[in-house]
């Protein structure tokens, strides 16, 4: 199958000739109520013919917004594609006093909200099977959806999903850690916190980063933050980490019981995610492929080309494996 992606070469002038248009023409927005009453954002694209419905699960910090490129290239190869922001980030209602908490009650509110989300957005303009591709924390989310809802997707993709965290603390000190934090909040009286050495929206510079080799998708991604502030999101609250240790155990602990097929990326030089542990809890899972990525830091999907473009080929090959339409 010949795919096409976009290039990193000129992508700035990619995004103003073809991609922003794209996004004006072709992407519909909207929002949903999602678990408790919050607003949960989303967005939409359907090409002629899809050879399958893709339904996005993204990383912490993330907005649909950010995954344009992405997007782009999953319309231009045939696939429909929906996408929301979890709510605390992105364009969704944010859950705290303060806007840039990383904050999440319990990550089975992620899970209540994507399934909303399938079952009323995307299942009434499905066309074809129902495919699940994940980012990150949207992994996690994907992995706990799969679990709780076994038959909702035909297959996943996941990319550097987070079943593991670094830094990788011994059980009994990162427990110390979160109830320290959680009386912390306590004592003051306020709802949440940030943990211990998080702090507010940070733009580091590219040198520092350790989330892409590409530098013109990183100036990329820090400009639409500069420009959408309301998509900025700090660091994680005391709260957020104790609800993503409860959700990573808990799928460490049914990872037999995950028995969709899919697709598991693992980036070999990802300093965020705990490898060790993602691919221990991988291999448990009784249909999943694990695909080491060389070389490839912890954001597959804004890699450099040389290492992105690899990454997509085999994504979209196994999405459009045994479709009638798009093997």
């Amino acid at each position: 199958m010949d795919w096409t992606f976009t290039s990193e070469n000129n992508l700035a002038t990619t995004f103003a000739t073809m991609i922003n248009p794209f996004w004006q023409e072709h992407v519909t927005e909207g929002a949903f109520k999602g678990h408790e009453g919050f607003s949960i954002r989303y967005a939409f694209c359907i090409p002629e013919n899809p050879r399958s419905t893709v339904v996005i699960s993204s990383g912490r910090i993330e907005s649909y917004l950010k995954y344009k490129e992405f997007i782009f290239d999953l319309y231009q190869n045939g696939f429909a594609v929906f996408i929301l922001d979890h709510r605390g980030q992105g364009l969704s209602d944010r859950l705290t006093h303060d806007p840039q908490h990383g904050y999440v009650d319990s990550f089975d509110d992620y899970v209540d909200d994507l399934i909303t989300f399938v079952n009323n957005i995307v299942k009434p303009k499905q066309q074809g099977e129902l495919q699940l591709v994940c980012h990150s924390m949207g992994g996690a989310i994907g992995a706990l959806t799969l679990l709780r809802a076994p038959t909702l997707f035909s297959r996943a993709v996941l990319a550097s999903p987070m079943f593991g965290i670094k830094p990788a603390l011994p059980n009994w000190v990162a427990n110390g850690l979160i109830r320290t934090g959680l009386a912390v909040n306590r004592m003051k009286k306020q709802q949440s916190g940030y943990f211990f050495g998080q702090t507010p929206y940070i733009a580091f510079p590219y040198s520092l980063n350790k989330l892409t080799h590409s530098k013109t998708r990183y100036a990329l991604f820090r400009t639409l933050y500069d420009e959408e502030q309301d998509i900025q999101l700090g660091g994680v609250t005391t709260e957020w980490l104790c609800a993503a240790h409860e959700a990573m155990h808990k799928i460490e602990d049914s990872a037999k019981a995950i028995t969709t097929p899919m697709l598991v990326f693992s980036a070999d030089g990802d300093s965020i995610i705990d490898n060790k542990r993602q691919r221990r809890v991988v291999q448990n899972m009784p249909n999943a492929e694990l695909e080491i990525v060389p070389r490839a830091y912890h954001e597959l999907f804004t890699e450099s080309d040389a290492l992105r473009e690899p990454t997509l080929i085999r994504l979209c090959d196994y999405l459009s494996h045994g479709l009638s339409n798009g093997a």
